[in-house]
């Protein structure tokens, strides 16, 4: 699809859970698409299961951590060498981090939550470089994520908790990425904008 338009487009395979592997495939897709990194958005991540604490084992949380925060350290540092002056970096969190996660989310909630926090400190760190740094907390949004981990009973029972009355989409979320990459948000950075149709706001 991106190719029909005129642009290049390329992908590359890596484990985002190690360091190493995440350096590569930086490193592959730079090596095929050329620098300076304009834009990187960390998006890689999963519940893996709903586990309460009570049910949860130490591998479960340190897989859940280390996929949805390290993946976003990982990947952040092993392209910072390339990232030019002006770069975007967007991170994807959760609402699981606003209001600590629906049933058996506890790891994944925690995960999310470092990935604001974790935005606002390299918004600080980069900003001397002019790379601003944001975040977005989508809500319960239609996407496979929900066919595994929620049955049609919870996402009902979630949707009756959203003041618009309905399931987000990807390309709502898309949306706002577009948004803070583009030159309309150039005074925004370490900001995590929430799209969740009102189920939580400040």
């Amino acid at each position: 699809m991106v190719e029909s338009h005129g642009r290049r487009a390329v992908l590359v395979q890596g484990d985002f859970r190690d360091a190493e592997a995440a350096r590569k495939a930086v490193e592959a897709a730079i090596l095929a698409l050329g620098a300076p990194v304009d834009i990187l958005v960390n998006n890689a991540g999963s519940m893996i299961a709903r586990a309460s604490i009570g049910e949860m084992d130490t591998e479960l949380w340190q897989e859940v951590i280390a996929l949805n925060l390290s993946s976003v350290f990982f990947a952040t540092k092993a392209a910072l060498p390339h990232l030019g002056q002006g770069a975007r970096i967007v991170n994807v969190s959760s609402i699981a981090a606003r209001h600590g996660g629906g049933p058996g989310a506890l790891a994944y909630a925690a995960a999310k939550g470092g990935v604001m926090t974790l935005t606002r400190g390299l918004a600080k760190e980069l900003a001397p470089r002019n790379i601003r740094v944001n975040a977005i907390a989508p809500g319960v949004i239609q996407t496979p994520f929900h066919d595994r981990f929620s049955t049609p009973e919870l996402l009902e029972t979630f949707r009756k908790g959203i003041p618009l009355g309905r399931l987000g989409t990807p390309e709502e979320c898309a949306g706002v990425v577009l948004f803070l990459v583009s030159p309309f948000a150039s005074y925004l950075t370490g900001e995590t904008i929430d799209i969740n149709g009102g189920q939580w706001f400040a």
